[in-house]
């Protein structure tokens, strides 16, 4: 049984992960690497226009609010894996890629959305935060000391 604190401590994790990955997805997409995160792409496609009001940033604050809620539960969820599954190397990237899968599988089409990061190198741009949420999550990064 895995005790309330062990979980709060693995959903911190992902928190943290998730709040990586809205990092590096800054850089990606003002670098032109990524057009548009998937957690953008599902929020304009679930949300009415009148969160897009010029210069409010109600849109881009509940996106990175749901983001993050879904990268606590994540790495909670990760937590509730067996431990011999959990202590498989690679185990966290694996995690992170199958997240995206689903996105990419289940949400998105249930969304009527295609990602639109149609470009390889966008697409390799979130694989890339979606490596780093699992190595945070697997707790292989930052590395142990």
């Amino acid at each position: 049984m895995t005790s309330p604190s062990v979980l709060v401590r693995a959903a911190a994790r992902g928190l943290t992960g998730a709040m990586m990955m809205s990092a590096l997805r800054q850089v990606t997409v003002h670098l032109g690497l990524l057009k548009e995160a998937p957690p953008e792409t599902m929020v304009r496609s679930a949300t009415p226009e009148t969160l897009d009001r010029p210069g409010d940033g109600r849109r881009t604050a509940l996106t990175e609010l749901l983001h993050w809620a879904y990268g606590a539960g994540g790495g909670a969820a990760f937590r509730l894996l067996p431990d011999r599954l959990r202590a498989v190397r690679g185990a966290g990237a694996a995690y992170g890629l199958a997240l995206w899968l689903g996105y990419e599988l289940v949400l998105a089409p249930a969304l009527g959305e295609k990602h639109p990061t149609g470009k390889v190198v966008g697409r390799a741009m979130v694989g890339l935060d979606h490596l780093l949420y699992g190595a945070v999550v697997a707790e292989r990064f930052p590395p142990r000391t």
